[in-house]
């Protein structure tokens, strides 16, 4: 992540917030998430936001017409902060730091689940079911298709990785063979 200890910082703080007021912690990631959507797709919106050059005002009355009456006060003012710290240019990475900080509130973690096959709903919902008793959180999780494993399954789960693909296992008893011989 390019924002780093910056976007940890900010992103805590927001978090904190949004946990005080009533709880808004839901709004905010909502807010945030439409935000970031509109962000990334417009590359105007994106040049005129991180460019150096044009003023921190003229950036929040830029947002302020885009979002006035979309988005409450907490992220208003956050996004009014961010401009005028000139840490604009880490709006994204925050936003990805606050969800994975309101995902661990309500216990929810995120996994990366590769297969060679596409996996019906049954087979999901079975892999999420042994993901929760490993871990004892709520799964979250993306599906992908590389047919490269050529079978079994990868998932990645913040810093763990499994990897049970038939592609791995002939790749180390291939290794072994070499060392064999």
């Amino acid at each position: 992540m390019r924002g780093g200890p910056v976007a940890g910082r900010y992103a805590a703080a927001l978090y904190d917030i949004a946990s005080e007021k009533k709880n808004m912690v839901d709004k905010v990631e909502s807010e945030l998430k439409a935000i970031k959507g509109v962000i990334e797709d417009n590359p105007d919106l994106q040049r005129l936001l991180y460019h150096p050059q044009i003023t921190p005002a003229a950036k929040k009355d830029l947002l302020e017409k885009l979002f006035k009456g979309k988005i409450s006060d907490v992220t208003s003012n956050f996004l009014a902060l961010l401009v005028d710290r000139r840490r604009e240019t880490y709006l994204l990475d925050i936003m990805a730091e606050f969800i994975a900080l309101a995902n661990a509130g309500r216990n929810i973690i995120t996994a990366q689940v590769t297969t060679a096959v596409e996996l019906n709903d049954q087979e999901k919902g079975e892999l999420n079911r042994v993901l929760a008793r490993l871990t004892g959180k709520k799964i979250q999780a993306s599906y992908d298709v590389d047919p490269s494993l050529i079978g079994g399954v990868v998932v990645r789960m913040g810093d763990k990785f499994i990897d049970g693909s038939i592609k791995t296992k002939l790749a180390a008893l291939k290794e072994r063979l070499k060392a064999i011989s």
